[in-house]
């Protein structure tokens, strides 16, 4: 447990950070989700705009460390490679 106000502080602030930041991971999740479902349903234009929209949000999330750089990257490939084949 935390003694001392400085402590204390930092504490709080990170546990308010690790909320905010699950929100965003959740976001990032959703995203991908979106993605996912457009390819099971079998519309190439469905996917490729659900991807579209997805990659700003991944990328956004890797530059604020939400994510890892590799991570996002991965994503992003697997998504193009599934959403290519699709065509």
């Amino acid at each position: 447990m935390a003694n001392s106000p400085q402590a204390k502080k930092r504490a709080r602030q990170g546990e308010s950070r690790r909320r905010h930041n699950a929100s965003f991971r959740s976001m990032v999740r959703t995203y991908i989700k979106k993605v996912d479902a457009a390819l099971e349903g079998g519309d190439h234009t469905a996917a490729a705009e659900a991807y579209k929209n997805a990659v700003p949000v991944i990328d956004r999330m890797a530059d604020k460390g939400i994510i890892h750089k590799n991570k996002a990257a991965r994503h992003k490939s697997r998504l193009n490679s599934a959403v290519k084949a699709l065509k």
